[in-house]
């Protein structure tokens, strides 16, 4: 097998940095180019009472104003279930949900139209907030569960209980291309170019908006300015609405949302709330855990039934629980329909099970490094997870053992405790928490994958996939594996815009799945390619030498040539090869596909195989906490990462590196405030505080495993797009355990997501004053 090419940049990184690289937004050269506009409702939940667009449609520029009726396909947007119409039709049910689109010939006129919009309201009642969600059983869809073994029965029997509930926030994807599509008409076709993370979804709404077949509606996706999950699905609307306002018109129409609009009106990382309760023994040893999540879908279902869904699948995260039920509820609030996010669920699920391992240690007064050691997935034994999968090459242990080694764990535990023990008023705090993190699509027929591949006359190679870039580096990795697999260097290669007119019915670039399906699809048309050229070559070498001793399985391509391996006397140039196969009247040209083997998951009984494999990984954070401001820095953080045989270490360590600050901006300083009418109050970068560079840790260490392949994956790799964020948890539970050294770890600190300053103050009165951390925080809130 060729060694893939691995040390090479990132295959845009030279038009980013020189502002050459082409996002929606830089098409210029569209003719007749119009700007669309949404009209948003101002209400959470509200009757349309009534409404006049006749001023607006006759303002001079104004090419239309479209409602609900305008519409010559179905009024419906969602992906999965149908809950989500395109426009509001007699009701609206969040602020920000679509009523009327505009098309203008500039901004400022399809502003101005807007203003001449007169519509009624009677607004109705709301719900914008989970627990009062709850509390009113607003369930959006019916419950699920998972459940191994006797939860019950196993909790009376437990030496230990400890019982609790955990308040996750949600998360802003903050992607620097805003929501953006343009739709250019032609004839009976419309080509949109999208921000989307799904074409193919993108494809067939736009043709059922439109009443159309899906191959009047070609989808293309050259690159998004990052996407997160944030455009998975709801990409989709926006390609809808610009279609909707080019068929009107018959002209090209591009939306693109400011960037508080954006945050105002698209949904987020779901909130949950999870009820817990924990049996264990003397050592820490889990016997078993019951869990509640709860969480807020607003308004439409979206794809709220699957996060959910991997958030149980991975409730129990690195540890056995020989006895664990799992219950999911998502529940509907008036808030914008909450979507994809960078681990899909699993952080949430996560989080609670680590605050469980952490909880276990302080009652026990041990450390919980200990405790997680102890309830570690085994490898020959305890590898049954609570759906019933076995966990398959286990690298936990070689992870760990790398991690304590590499990060000097214990010592540094010793000296942060000497540290505490001479501080009064700065604490330090050290946490070790690891990821065990499912790779595939739950809903198993996602996982699939299609490629097509052209070898030109002069030896260039096309490759288009069904895989979308969003700054991750996929096409990077695409072009690694083509070159590597046909045997050539990578300056032949040439990824083109993922577009859906070449490779159809793709799946969303989501679940980390993005390099190992597209990859394997690649592969399996580089393959065909390679059988057809090795047959002429053959034939070639024999017509040469004047005897059949060359056969076809013996041609091998490899550093831009290709030769007999019996006798590699015999051999040809590529590009040579090529034109020989071309005047054979050889196709060069073939389609890929792949389908990931062996993965099912049943529903009903929440039981099955939903993952292809496994990654594994590891953080140990330290940080200091002012316990004055409740302000923090990350003062280290050591990373051990098992990525198989990784494809792209440049990238792979970047992915790393952003998806765990991405993690801990979620952790500790992403605070999402609502009013009590649904209105999002820090709703743009100045109000809403993601991470920035000093939040990253003044000594960043990260390890990438080396010689652990992965079996039956392209090229024996690992998926890197999600499991890294849940490393954050090493800094969020390092910030308790500084809390919980104000009392000598004695009392159990009051504790969240996200652990902001304001709820860091409130954890260490609660601690020292005994009250209790939430009532204080709301308190505050009030108050301000």
């Amino acid at each position: 097998m060729n060694k893939v090419q691995s040390q090479i940049p990132h295959e845009s990184a030279q038009h980013h940095v020189t502002g050459q690289s082409v996002y929606i937004n830089d098409i210029d050269h569209v003719a007749n180019l119009l700007h669309g506009r949404i009209v948003y409702s101002p209400h959470a939940h509200a009757r349309i009472v009534s409404y006049d667009i006749s001023k607006a449609r006759k303002l001079k520029g104004v090419k239309a104003v479209l409602t609900y009726k305008d519409i010559p396909g179905h009024n419906n947007i969602g992906p999965v279930v149908h809950d989500e119409p395109c426009l509001a039709v007699d009701k609206v049910e969040f602020i920000g949900q679509a009523v009327f689109l505009i098309a203008a010939e500039t901004e400022d006129v399809a502003r101005a139209a807007e203003k001449l919009i007169s519509i009624q309201y009677e607004p109705l009642e709301a719900i914008t907030d989970l627990p009062t969600a709850i509390r009113k059983k607003n369930l959006i869809a019916p419950p699920r569960k998972i459940e191994t073994g006797n939860t019950t029965q196993a909790l009376k029997k437990a030496p230990h209980s400890l019982k609790g509930t955990l308040v996750i926030g949600g998360q802003e994807h903050w992607y620097l291309e805003t929501h953006a599509a343009l739709c250019v008409p032609d004839e009976d076709h419309y080509k949109v170019y999208a921000s989307s993370q799904n074409p193919t979804e993108t494809q067939i709404l736009v043709a059922e908006v439109l009443g159309l077949p899906s191959n009047c509606v070609e989808v293309e996706v050259k690159r998004m300015g990052g996407a997160f999950g944030g455009k998975e699905t709801q990409g989709n609307h926006y390609a809808c609405w610009a279609a909707l306002l080019s068929c009107k018109t018959g002209q090209p129409v591009r939306i693109s949302l400011f960037r508080d609009d954006d945050q105002k009106t698209t949904g987020k990382r779901h909130p949950f709330i999870i009820d817990y309760e924990v049996g264990f023994d003397d050592k820490g040893v889990i016997s078993a855990v019951d869990f509640v999540q709860n969480a807020n879908a607003g308004y439409a279902t979206d794809l709220s039934m699957a996060i959910l869904e991997r958030a149980m699948l991975h409730a129990e995260n690195a540890y056995y629980i020989p006895n664990m039920r799992i219950i999911g509820r998502a529940y509907k609030t008036n808030l914008p329909s909450n979507t994809a996010y960078r681990g899909f669920g699993g952080p949430q699920g996560m989080a609670a099970m680590e605050t469980i391992i952490d909880r276990i240690a302080r009652t026990l007064g041990k450390d919980a490094t200990e405790i997680r050691f102890r309830n570690f997935y085994g490898i020959s034994d305890r590898n049954i997870t609570p759906y019933g999968q076995m966990v398959e090459n286990n690298r936990l242990f070689t992870v760990y053992d790398k991690i304590i080694r590499s990060s000097d764990y214990y010592n540094r535990r010793e000296v942060v405790n000497k540290f505490n023990a001479a501080h009064k008023y700065a604490k330090r705090g050290l946490a070790l928490t690891p990821v065990k993190f499912g790779i595939s699509f739950t809903t198993s027929f996602l996982n699939q994958a299609g490629a097509l591949v052209h070898i030109y006359k002069d030896g260039s190679v096309l490759v288009s996939h069904g895989g979308t870039e969003m700054g991750q580096g996929l096409h990077t990795k695409i072009m690694q594996i083509a070159a590597a697999e046909l045997g050539v260097s990578i300056h032949r290669i040439k990824v083109g815009p993922t577009n859906t007119s070449k490779v159809p019915n793709t799946s969303p670039t989501a679940a980390s799945s993005g390099t190992d399906m597209n990859g394997m699809a690649v592969k399996n048309a580089v393959d065909k390619l390679k059988e057809r050229i090795a047959e002429v070559v053959a034939a070639h070498f024999n017509e040469k030498a004047g005897k059949n001793s060359s056969r076809k399985e013996n041609i091998i391509f490899e550093n831009d040539v290709i030769y007999d391996s019996t006798n590699k006397k015999r051999c040809l140039a590529f590009e040579e090869a090529v034109t020989i196969a071309y005047l054979k009247q050889t196709s060069l040209s073939a389609t890929g596909y792949y389908r990931t083997p062996d993965v099912n998951f049943n529903r009903e009984t929440g039981k099955g195989k939903p993952f292809h494999y496994y990654t594994f990984a590891m953080a140990v954070a330290e940080v200091e906490v002012d316990i004055l401001t409740g302000h923090h820095k990350i003062l280290r953080t050591d990373i051990v990462f098992d990525l198989g045989d990784s494809i792209n270490k440049l990238i792979d360590r970047g992915q790393i590196e952003g998806a765990f600050i991405q993690g801990v901006g979620w952790c500790t300083t992403e605070d999402m405030k609502y009013d009590k009418n649904g209105n999002l109050l820090n709703h743009s970068p100045d109000t809403y505080k993601i991470p920035t560079i000093s939040d990253i840790p003044e000594d960043f260490r990260v390890t990438i495993l080396d010689g652990i392949p992965n079996p039956n994956t392209i090229r024996r790799s690992k998926a890197v797009g999600e499991p890294p964020f849940m490393l954050c948890f090493s800094v969020w539970l390092a910030i308790k355990d500084a809390i919980s050294a104000v009392t000598n770890h004695k009392k159990e600190p009051a504790f969240s997501i996200p652990a902001t300053n304001e709820v860091i103050l409130s954890a260490v009165d609660s601690l020292i004053n005994g009250i209790d951390s939430h009532k204080a925080t709301k308190t505050q809130r009030e108050k301000k």
